[in-house]
């Protein structure tokens, strides 16, 4: 008999999401230690070729078969995934973790607020602008403006990420999709990557380290998610994601030794509170039958 949480929810499925959050910001963390060797765009390309080559392994996609409308898909798949992690880690090299985590997290959460389709969602809205507001310390003078960009950048295309993801997962089977599109992200990213990092890329700890954050950042967090996602329902897993911001926070603060105001504590708080209730509220929605 599987252990439950309060409401009849799997225990080691949360455990599972909890532990991929975990690592998916400690891969983070060692990201940002590696940027002043590799700079922003260089973890990225590593990152996503290490990211490509597990999935390509382990999916070992058929090439054949495919309309053009599916190899659109993941061309514009993989664009998104570069650009993404491309504008998440400019904004790291310039915010606190958990505060580039909070403002990243505004584009699902904007996608769950229309989802809802109801008023009383936009209340999720005005409580997630306070949070980001908050977020400032009373003053977005404390906040690099250009990593604020970049931030919010990141928080869009991860809006369409969601978007991209759901229709290469109709066009192709299993893992197939994301591993194409990877692969499509890390040729993207590859010139931007060895312009910045040079000859750090000849360093073999280096590259080592980049395969970790690869593992970390995406291979672990998405095997994770998938197990988790067959034992929890969709609406359990959105609102443990939405935990991202303050698992990120921590993590800033035990392996970068990022402290937090208490103002913006709250705000990433009130970011957090506002995510799971937009998902509730699409959940209700989307459960409910069309007039």
């Amino acid at each position: 008999m599987s252990t439950r949480a309060a409401g009849g929810i799997p225990t080691p499925a949360v455990l599972l999401v909890v532990a991929g959050l975990a690592c998916q910001e400690i891969g983070a963390a060692i990201a940002v230690l590696l940027f002043p060797s590799t700079g922003p765009l260089g973890m990225v390309m590593l990152r996503l070729v290490f990211s490509a080559l597990v999935l390509l392994a382990i999916a070992r996609p058929d090439l054949r078969g495919h309309s053009r409308s599916a190899w659109t898909a993941v061309v514009l798949f993989g664009l998104v995934l570069a650009i993404m992690n491309g504008l998440f880690y400019l904004a790291l090299e310039r915010l606190p973790l958990g505060v580039t985590v909070t403002i990243e997290v505004l584009g699902p959460l904007v996608l769950s607020i229309v989802a809802a389709r109801r008023a009383s969602a936009w209340l999720w809205a005005v409580l997630a602008f306070a949070g980001v507001v908050a977020l400032g310390g009373g003053g977005w003078d404390r906040l690099d403006p250009l990593g604020v960009l970049f931030a919010l950048g990141a928080a869009a295309s991860w809006a369409f990420y969601i978007l991209a993801s759901a229709r290469v997962g109709r066009e192709f089977p299993k893992l197939d999709g994301l591993a194409l599109a990877m692969a499509v992200g890390a040729i993207v990213a590859l010139p931007f990557g060895i312009a910045d990092a040079g000859a750090a890329l000849l360093r073999w700890e280096i590259v080592a380290l980049g395969a970790a954050v690869a593992i970390l950042s995406s291979t672990v967090p998405y095997a994770f998610e998938l197990i988790a996602l067959r034992r929890l329902p969709a609406a359990a897993f959105a609102i443990l994601m939405s935990l991202a911001p303050a698992t990120a926070a921590l993590a800033g603060f035990l392996f970068l030794g990022q402290h937090l105001s208490w103002l913006e504590m709250i705000g990433i708080a009130l970011v957090i509170v506002a995510s799971i209730g937009a998902v509730r509220s699409s959940a209700r929605a989307a459960a409910e039958p069309l007039a």
